[in-house]
């Protein structure tokens, strides 16, 4: 009698192990996609461009594919959004910083005119040149 109380307890909590494994797996992937190439715009001033890597951050297999069938049209927004910026509203910490929250909620704008933004979750900046 003992061992089978033994197998028992053994198999339920073998079970419940399980159970908490498909909870984690079941949460949606956290993808980052490159736009490549790196958007490149000339600012206000003459002989000055900046060249940036952005990142986006997508929840999801389904959000992955929204964004990147809309790729050529975010890109644009960007490089109209950044082109001809003043060089001196992109060289502090905090001028970057709301850049990329600008950034954000422009592709979050477009994503709603030709699609939704469900699965976008933010932007980020991996490279960022001025010259």
């Amino acid at each position: 009698m003992k061992v089978f109380v033994l197998l028992l307890s053994l198999f339920m909590f073998s079970g419940l192990t399980y159970a908490g494994d498909d909870a984690e797996s079941s949460e949606p992937e956290m993808i980052y996609l490159e736009m490549k190439p790196k958007i490149t715009v000339n600012l206000a001033e003459p002989k000055k461009y900046m060249v940036v890597n952005v990142q986006l951050l997508v929840e999801g297999e389904k959000a992955k594919e929204k964004v990147e069938k809309h790729m050529p049209m975010l890109r644009h927004t960007l490089i109209m959004m950044y082109s001809g910026l003043p060089s001196a509203e992109v060289q502090t910490m905090e001028q970057r910083e709301a850049l990329r929250t600008k950034t954000k909620e422009a592709i979050e704008k477009a994503l709603e005119k030709y699609a939704n933004k469900d699965g976008f979750r933010d932007v980020y900046f991996t490279e960022f040149l001025v010259n």
